[in-house]
């Protein structure tokens, strides 16, 4: 294609949605006030917007930047104004969730890439894994109303409890489910005790839903 061709062809769409993805790996964000995004997310901007760290809020992000306790921590800016905000994080795959009013989502904390400002959001951390990797569970509890945008490695794949997943490849679940961690010790005897995968997440019950991807993400190294 020619020049011209290529620039119709890519420029942003106008849907009029304040979240609206331009491909499955770029988020549009029409910011009119404040959103909430993943640090170091942003892509591109026009308009007049400002952008500011986010460390802590009352009865909100609950030490989600203490990224020195938790190697699982995900720093957030606030950014406000009014125009158009670009979104990616390296390449995955970015994924919508409208949330209702009380409605909630637990979500793997690296794996969350910007929210509506109306959604309340804390750290909720279910435990630790003896000593291997810990993520996936130091996660975001994120309550509607209002729209989320989450990131995936490849398309997802929902499961219905009951079901054991690997810490590693989860990325969310609903409210209504509080998975325990537990060690399979046949799994241990068969990939070496070196391997996280003798460790899994168990969802019981037959009602909600769990998140995962086709890829392991490894322990975030702090800083």
């Amino acid at each position: 294609m020619d020049v011209d061709e290529f620039v119709e062809a890519n420029e942003p769409g106008e849907s009029g949605e304040r979240f609206e993805l331009e491909n499955g790996k770029l988020l549009d964000v029409d910011v009119d006030g404040t959103v909430i995004a993943k640090a170091g997310s942003m892509v591109a901007f026009d308009g007049d917007l400002t952008f500011s760290g986010k460390s802590s809020a009352e009865g909100g992000v609950m030490g989600f930047l203490k990224e020195k306790a938790s190697s699982e921590g995900t720093p957030v800016m606030e950014v406000s104004g009014q125009g158009h905000l670009y979104l990616a994080d390296q390449g995955k795959e970015v994924q919508l969730l409208e949330l209702d009013d009380g409605e909630a989502i637990s979500v793997n904390g690296p794996d969350v890439l910007a929210f509506e400002d109306a959604v309340s959001y804390e750290i909720s951390v279910i435990g630790s894994l003896g000593g291997a990797s810990a993520a996936g569970l130091t996660n975001v509890f994120l309550t509607g109303p209002g729209t989320v945008a989450i990131t995936t490695h490849g398309d997802p794949l929902v499961l219905t409890p009951p079901v054991r997943t690997d810490p590693e490849a989860t990325v969310a679940w609903s409210r209504n489910l509080s998975p325990s961690v537990e060690s399979n010790r046949s799994l241990s005897d068969l990939v070496g005790s070196s391997s996280d995968e003798r460790y899994q997440l168990v969802f019981e019950g037959e009602e909600g839903f769990v998140v995962v991807q086709p890829y392991e993400e490894g322990p975030v190294e702090p800083a």
